[in-house]
């Protein structure tokens, strides 16, 4: 097999491509031949060390993926060889074989495509477990997603749009603004050229936002939290602006609102029937064509370095893939 191994913690220029023995499946598990594997922004800390997730040395990012079942391990019958299957692993998917409890997996519908599959995981599984579990958001509620046009800030314009919300874009620039429009969102604001607290205040007549979706944290946070409607949702998803907002805690009395904290990953290992039957919704939505899985764009595994800069850079409308030969 071949895979993408960080052995030391850096920039994604670090990572090498390495020849490695196939792993076998043990009782319980599923040996897998990746084709797509999705990469996230979180990737991009993993490898720098700068994440809660903290692997051994060497270890492959890649927390998500789609392929085939190559070889089953004792007692695993849900699945059979040939079939195509997706997954969710933290870490160690950017490889050519993958050894993974049958737990982990989820059968793929004929009518969903390996690109759309592999990055069903951890933008939409997030996104969906934010909106359903965490915020309770409700047909004719206001939701406000900053960071509208990244991979999981798409993920919630269109979820939001499917849960029957009013979805307002918060981007920085009018193009991304379009973009998130074209996949759903009813209203956009550019925060690059105007206030989030007024902005939204205004697009909802005054109210206030019922949800706010905040993947990106920094200076926007408190500004978008004080255009908070009366018992509103802020979910805190993740901080790719690099910087974690000291929020003012009074403003949560004042506005009777929560601030909700979002750990898709500890819910899956938590609540697994949930996680799954969220999974069976996000499949269904991508092969009625209610979710689009956007895909920004497919770099070969050997270009990951690449692939991992375009997160790092923000410049991903969608989500990234790699490509990796079976």
């Amino acid at each position: 097999m071949i895979a993408a191994l960080c052995e030391k913690y850096g920039p994604p220029e670090n990572l090498v491509l390495r020849e490695m023995p196939d792993p076998a499946p043990s009782s319980g598990e599923v040996l897998i031949a990746p084709a797509r594997v999705a990469l996230n922004f979180f990737d991009t800390l993993i490898i720098e060390n700068k994440y809660q997730l903290k692997p051994v040395l060497p270890f492959s990012p890649g927390g998500e993926f789609c392929g085939r079942v190559v070889a089953l391990g004792a007692g695993v019958k849900d699945f059979v060889i040939g079939q195509r299957v997706a997954g969710y692993c933290s870490y160690g998917a950017a490889c050519s074989r993958l050894v993974l409890p049958a737990a982990n997996l989820i059968a793929v519908p004929d009518n969903v495509s390996d690109d759309q599959a592999a990055g069903l995981f951890v933008t939409y599984g997030t996104t969906l477990h934010a909106l359903r579990q965490r915020a309770d958001l409700r047909k004719g509620e206001t939701l406000a997603v900053l960071g509208a046009s990244g991979g999981v800030g798409l993920a919630a314009v269109e979820i939001g749009a499917a849960m029957g919300a009013h979805v307002i874009a918060c981007a920085s620039s009018p193009e991304k603004l379009r973009f998130a429009q074209d996949f759903g969102a009813h209203d956009g604001l550019d925060y690059s050229v105007e206030d989030i607290k007024e902005g939204l205040k205004k697009r909802t007549a005054g109210k206030g936002v019922d949800c706010i979706y905040d993947a990106i944290g920094g200076a926007y946070s408190e500004a978008a939290l004080r255009a908070m409607a009366w018992k509103g949702r802020f979910l805190v998803v993740g901080f790719a602006s690099g910087e974690i907002p000291k929020i003012p805690l009074n403003l949560t009395l004042l506005k009777g609102c929560a601030i909700v904290g979002v750990y898709w990953g500890e819910f899956v290992k938590r609540e697994p029937q949930a996680h799954l039957d969220n999974m069976i919704q996000i499949l269904d939505w991508t092969a009625r064509k209610v979710l689009s899985a956007h895909v920004h764009s497919v770099y070969p595994l050997a270009e990951i370095a690449e692939a991992l800069n375009v997160l790092k850079r923000r410049q991903a409308q969608g989500k990234i893939l790699l490509s990796v030969r079976q």
